[in-house]
């Protein structure tokens, strides 16, 4: 099916996942992590989940609880969690930059030279004089 995970996508992830059983016999790992991944791509809700993935339900409480474990996130940073907003406007602000957005250089330098230059004219914005 679309969106699986390949066998060695599978392996390389399987050791990652917390496996803590309950009192209920768990349901696939490998069918869910693919229920998230399907929501993930498709941008579907979690209830529009195909039934080849088991209930929905599932798949949701296990990303979240999979998300409070800290699986998705590792070493998780309210600090700058906070300052990726910055960032965001960042690129959004540089992409007005047509050079930029649309990537015309072959060279990874050169448009590495492009979005330096886009920095420092967003950089010189605010600190240009209001009598010029």
């Amino acid at each position: 099916m679309r969106y699986e995970l390949a066998d060695y996508a599978w392996v390389a992830i399987k050791p990652m996942l917390p496996n803590k059983p309950r009192g209920v016999p768990r349901v696939n790992d490998r069918r869910v992590l693919n229920g998230i991944f399907w929501v993930l791509r498709s941008g579907a809700l979690p209830r529009d989940l195909p039934e080849a993935f088991g209930p929905y339900t599932t798949c949701d409480n296990r990303f979240v609880r999979w998300r409070r474990a800290g699986v998705w996130g590792g070493n998780f940073s309210p600090y700058l969690y906070r300052a990726r907003n910055r960032v965001e406007r960042f690129f959004n602000r540089i992409k007005q930059c047509r050079r930029v957005a649309t990537r015309y250089d072959r060279l990874a330098a050169n448009y590495l030279a492009f979005v330096q230059l886009a920095s420092i004219r967003l950089w010189l914005r605010p600190n240009v004089s209001a009598s010029q």
